[in-house]
């Protein structure tokens, strides 16, 4: 681990404890191999069998008895489902008490165990929520508690979207912190994991330069990569930038940044 991530660890861990400390805390599930276990993964079953034939009703019922005896997987899928209005009426609130006992119960999960994704997904989201805070509720815009989610899930475990997130807020002018050499360095870990936002936005600071010494070819080449690897609402703005740097970079420059780019395409194309 480089040396500024340990330090960002470090300096975000505190926070998150003490938020997981005001999430409703609970018990383990039993031990694997138990009676209690294997029926709790049933259940857990059930409830994803239900969910992906499309009867949402007996999916929440079957998910939310299976989080109430704090099933990880259960707690989270929940989360996004009251997040996202998917099969319930869309509830803040209830996502962030979901994802708060997903963080809660497993804030020093294995980075690389198999429910560390799901954990780090859930630390996002809540870094999300203080971000703009849930109306009519005791979660408030709070910044710092933002970053230092967002620090946690992008040093600890590593997430490529919490780099991302975490780049974008240190590049944000509304910000006392504010500090483009650090968002840089975030962008670039995930920007290298294939985050197509992150490459874009690595790409636009270096090409452009407003913030930094310019770099065209490096710049040029991220938005390249980016705008080949972007999908879903992303690419449109992704493309726009690169076309526009595309028309203001020198010939000897797009074709540095081309040749860079299809390599890097290239060399990941199994990786990420």
């Amino acid at each position: 681990m480089r040396a500024f991530e340990v330090m960002a660890r470090a300096f975000a861990a505190g926070a998150v404890i003490t938020l997981c400390s005001t999430a409703a805390g609970a018990e383990e599930p039993a031990g694997p191999g138990t009676e209690d276990s294997t029926s709790l993964i049933d259940v857990f079953k059930d409830g994803v069998r239900a969910y992906y034939r499309g009867d949402k009703a007996a999916a929440v019922d079957k998910l939310s008895k299976a989080a109430e005896s704090d099933h990880t997987m259960a707690q989270w899928k929940l989360g996004r489902m009251y997040a996202d209005g998917d099969g319930v009426g869309e509830d803040d609130l209830k996502a962030f008490q979901y994802f708060s006992k997903v963080a809660n119960a497993h804030v020093d999960e294995l980075p690389n165990s198999p429910q560390a994704p799901f954990v780090a997904d859930a630390l996002i989201e809540l870094g999300d929520y203080y971000v703009t805070g849930i109306q009519d509720s005791a979660v408030k815009p709070n910044v710092e508690r933002a970053r230092n989610l967002y620090t946690y899930a992008a040093s600890y475990f590593g997430n490529a979207e919490a780099q991302y997130r975490l780049g974008r807020m240190y590049l944000e002018s509304d910000i006392a912190s504010r500090d483009p050499r650090l968002a840089a360095r975030w962008l670039k870990l995930a920007a290298e994991k294939g985050n197509a936002s992150a490459q874009a936005l690595l790409g636009d600071l270096l090409f452009f330069g407003e913030d930094m010494p310019r770099r065209p070819v490096t710049g040029l080449m991220w938005l390249t990569v980016a705008r080949q690897t972007a999908t879903g609402s992303d690419s449109e703005w992704i493309r726009e930038r690169q076309e526009k740097a595309f028309a203001r970079a020198a010939e000897d420059e797009r074709k540095r940044a081309t040749q860079l780019a299809d390599t890097w395409l290239t060399r990941n194309a199994k990786t990420n």
